[in-house]
């Protein structure tokens, strides 16, 4: 195994102190520390709005950033991370502008419910209805059906997974691709790294139980692919994927077995793991060098999809 890149090691070593795992926090001093935590810098857009949409469960907020003043761009639904039970647009406020900025694309950032006050379906089905209503509202947008794709980190990454399921179980339009980066794919606590990066950094075993019991319940006979991609059978017929992991994160293996699910099912499939990096690293492009050559890399390969329409 790779060592930690030496800025990645010394960001965490100097945060040690104050991180403590979800599930020992709870769910209110886990969203306290995350929405205290410094915004850290992130590029300029030339335009960021907020909305609110129509929501299956109640109005639906959403952040819109635009990278440029382009006539027509394409989009890309986003959705943060944070174990369906921390995080809003405002905490991952720079994650979505490094996205439009490296993409080139419009990002729109969905404030979905949180567990456990909203459990499933509940941000399942706002995802899916977010990603619908841009489709429906392209052109209003600045933007062209054929031109939204879907994204998410971590938790929002499922979410991601599932609107990219449920799109081809209803036979509706989908999204011209999947970006899924650092993916928490499944309830699973088996996987090598799970055990391996049990302790963290960032997320532990621990944290897995703890969020998909909030989401889901603790009976996983109940659960559906909606909202854990891995229990799919059939991936054929699925959107073209960017699965994005980190060494040293207890979400990798799962999400690189998803990802290797969906090349065995004829999905085109880029699959990227970047060494001596955590769990959420690419929210720290500001200090890890390791995570602006990750967008760089992910941006190039968005750019190539969007321009193959």
């Amino acid at each position: 195994m790779t060592e930690l890149d030496p800025d990645v090691a010394s960001y965490l070593s100097a945060r040690q102190q104050y991180w403590r795992p979800m599930y020992e926090l709870g769910v209110q001093a886990s969203r306290s520390m995350m929405e205290s935590m410094p915004r850290t810098p992130a590029p300029e857009m030339h335009a960021v709005d907020d909305r609110t949409l129509p929501g299956p469960h109640g109005p639906l907020p959403v952040r819109v950033y635009r990278p440029t003043d382009a006539a027509t761009l394409p989009a890309m639904v986003y959705f943060h991370g944070g174990a369906l039970v921390i995080g809003s647009v405002e905490s991952f406020d720079s994650m979505a502008r490094h996205l439009a900025a490296a993409t080139g694309a419009m990002v729109v950032s969905v404030d979905y419910r949180l567990a456990p006050e909203f459990p499933y379906p509940v941000a399942s089905d706002e995802a899916y209805a977010a990603t619908r209503w841009v489709l429906d509202n392209a052109a209003e947008l600045g933007t062209r059906p054929n031109l939204v794709a879907v994204a998410g980190d971590s938790a929002g990454a499922t979410l991601a997974a599932g609107v990219a399921l449920r799109a081809r179980d209803e036979q509706a339009p989908a999204p011209v691709f999947q970006l899924l980066i650092y993916a928490g794919i499944d309830r699973s606590v088996e996987w090598p790294s799970v055990l391996e990066f049990a302790d963290g950094p960032i997320v532990t075993a621990g944290d897995i139980p703890w969020s998909m019991n909030m989401y889901l319940g603790d009976d996983p006979s109940r659960d559906s692919p909606y909202a854990v991609p891995s229990l799919a059978e059939d991936l054929s017929g699925l959107p073209p994927a960017i699965v994005v992991t980190a060494s040293h994160d207890v979400a990798r293996d799962g999400a690189e077995d998803y990802g290797r699910r969906l090349r065995d099912a004829g999905v085109q499939t880029a699959l990227l793991r970047y060494p001596g990096v955590a769990h959420g690293f690419l929210m720290h492009a500001d200090a890890h060098a390791r995570a602006r050559l990750a967008l760089a890399e992910i941006g190039g390969i968005a750019r190539a999809k969007f321009a193959l329409v």
